[in-house]
């Protein structure tokens, strides 16, 4: 009974161990992040503000824009200060709930990212292969219903732990947080690969035949300008589409194994922290219309 106790106060809390193995770089991985996190609000708060303000991006493409930008912050904002406040005080103590909660809000926000993208794809889809109904097709009222329902969006789940409290991660998400529980999880796993099947590969598979159609549509453009024009508005998006669903895709549907620990934690930082500091950047040098904007932002702004 004072074993059975003692496990179940244990588990009371979990511990981050995130970067501890390398100790001596807490400092300046504490800087790296927080420089990292000052960049994707800044950035990101631009691209919303500049979406707003600039009536040349008054459009159904810049609209997703702004909200993909706000949702990124919101995004990042879950695991971010977390990380930095366990690298700063070097202790990675999170209690039960914390640890539920800072899951599921990731787990929301990363199904709304995926769903987002999705709609965005249709945007341009719909723009480039039916250009003449897209003024009708994606009216504000139809924007706002697609932005709405990539919010609405959640799991639940309910696990039993024993031995090690221990997580191998630098937030508390799925696979990291299955090693640790004991008896019949199978049924727990079949909800993480149906929540990747319904959230990730779905509105992949929704995006991949969106941009089969955009592209083909482009190749039968008659002119070079037609066809560099069309696909430089479509361009950004599909790098932001790679970068993303390419390491959330190998992150939860690969076979789950000690020895992936590691990559697991790379793969997570790649598409929770680096992708949120690339998206402004790409958006904003790929796009003539956000540099344009920028540079009659930017000396207003300064003045």
């Amino acid at each position: 009974l004072k074993v059975m106790e003692t496990n179940i106060n244990t588990m009371m809390e979990f511990v981050l161990l995130g970067f501890s193995d390398i100790p001596k770089f807490h400092w300046f991985l504490s800087g790296a992040f927080l420089a990292v996190y000052m960049i994707i609000l800044m950035g990101n708060g631009i691209i919303i503000l500049i979406t707003r303000v600039d009536p040349a991006l008054q459009t159904p493409m810049y609209f997703f824009l702004s909200n993909f930008s706000f949702l990124e912050i919101c995004y990042v904002s879950v695991t971010l200060p977390r990380m930095l406040m366990d690298l700063w005080t070097q202790k990675g103590n999170i209690s039960l709930f914390a640890c539920a909660t800072q899951m599921c809000f990731a787990l929301m926000l990363g199904a709304t990212k995926c769903l987002l993208l999705a709609v965005m794809a249709y945007d341009r889809y719909v723009a480039i292969c039916h250009p003449l109904h897209y003024p009708i097709v994606m009216n504000h009222k139809t924007c706002i219903q697609l932005v709405a329902g990539s919010w609405i969006s959640a799991i639940t789940l309910s696990l039993s732990f024993c031995g090690s409290n221990q997580i191998n991660h630098f937030f508390c998400d799925i696979p990291p947080i299955l090693k640790l529980a004991y008896g019949d999880i199978f049924v727990n796993e079949m909800v993480v690969y149906i929540f990747a099947v319904v959230f990730v590969t779905v509105p992949f598979m929704l995006v991949l035949g969106s941009y089969t159609r955009i592209i083909s549509t482009i190749l039968r453009l008659p002119s070079n300008t037609g066809r560099t024009k069309a696909f430089s508005t479509c361009s950004s998006h599909l790098i932001v589409i790679v970068l993303f669903y390419g390491s959330a895709i190998i992150t939860y549907l690969k076979p789950k194994s000690n020895q992936y620990e590691e990559t697991d934690k790379l793969l997570s930082l790649f598409y929770t922290i680096l992708t949120p500091m690339f998206n402004p950047m790409i958006y904003s040098l790929r796009n003539k219309d956000v540099t344009e904007a920028l540079r009659k932002f930017l000396p207003k702004s300064l003045t």
